[in-house]
């Protein structure tokens, strides 16, 4: 049986824009020097698109945040399995503002950048796979 159209086209919504937070953060590590800052901006934003889409297919509410420890937490009520994951990308939460204003006191090493980028590839790929093809980008 065909899912619905409308859901299916939501959850693909919030598929696609985590996938141009990733394009973008890949495209800012080509720079010289990366981007770092930047990078690990996208990447929170892309994990929090990507929960956000799970947590939309799956017909579970959720407010405005960026918060991944609340949004996680709510995707570990409907599958467990993805515990060590997201208990990994958690500490990307900060990066929605860490340094995103003036007067920020430190910056981002980009090995730290590559490995959020990482773990937000890693976090888009699992949510994704665990949905139907029809959700994909």
């Amino acid at each position: 049986m065909p899912h619905d159209a409308a859901l299916v086209a939501e959850t693909r919504s919030w598929f696609s824009k985590a996938a141009k937070d990733l394009a973008t953060a890949a495209y800012e590590s080509q720079a010289s020097p990366p981007f770092a800052e930047d990078i690990a901006f996208h990447a929170q934003q892309a994990a929090e698109k990507a929960l956000k889409g799970f947590l939309t297919w799956c017909g579970c509410s959720f407010r405005r945040t960026h918060n991944l420890v609340e949004l996680g937490e709510a995707c570990l009520r409907l599958d467990p399995g993805l515990e060590d994951l997201l208990r990994r990308a958690a500490p990307l939460t900060e990066y929605a503002w860490k340094f995103r204003y003036p007067g920020d006191p430190e910056e981002l090493a980009p090995a730290e950048a590559a490995e959020a980028l990482g773990i937000a590839q890693e976090v888009y790929r699992a949510l994704l796979d665990a949905l139907p093809p029809e959700v994909r980008p």
